[in-house]
């Protein structure tokens, strides 16, 4: 993608209070200048479940085909939709352990969101005061206190 381009930032962050256990996710989106903020919670689930739903909700307010770049701080994420997915997909979800692919019922359908665009994959290190990973990390933590709030 070129920087000339019109794209759509995508920020995404996702947390987890034990591991499994409530979590949270959020994510930013700016485009021409235009910032909004998503987030969510589950009651139990996992860090990596959350950092996909981060991914896969920011998608999903997309209207139409896009060009997008998602920064996220999950290897888990930007390596697997990158890296390990055709591995993955050529040997019917089974990873390189021979076992099968943990979340693939959410690989599938980041998956199929991100066929609808045209997406760059960024990671960039957590907690380091990145401003956007930081208020994605706020939202997802504050969306697990919402859920606790809520059991």
């Amino acid at each position: 993608m070129s920087e000339a381009e019109e794209v759509v930032e995508i920020f995404t962050d996702g947390a987890c209070r034990g591991n499994p256990g409530p979590g949270g996710y959020g994510a930013l989106l700016r485009f021409r200048g235009v910032t909004r903020e998503i987030s969510g919670c589950e009651k139990m689930t996992t860090n990596n479940r959350m950092e996909m739903m981060a991914v896969i909700e920011a998608l999903r307010t997309l209207k139409r085909p896009c060009r997008v770049r998602v920064v996220t701080d999950s290897n888990y994420v930007k390596q697997g939709m990158t890296e390990w997915l055709p591995g993955w997909i050529r040997r019917n979800w089974v990873n390189s352990l021979k076992q099968p692919v943990k979340n693939r019922d959410l690989w599938e359908e980041l998956l199929a969101l991100s066929r609808q665009h045209r997406i760059e994959w960024n990671w960039v290190r957590g907690h380091c005061g990145h401003p956007e990973n930081e208020r994605c990390d706020a939202l997802a933590r504050s969306a697990i206190e919402e859920c606790l709030g809520k059991i």
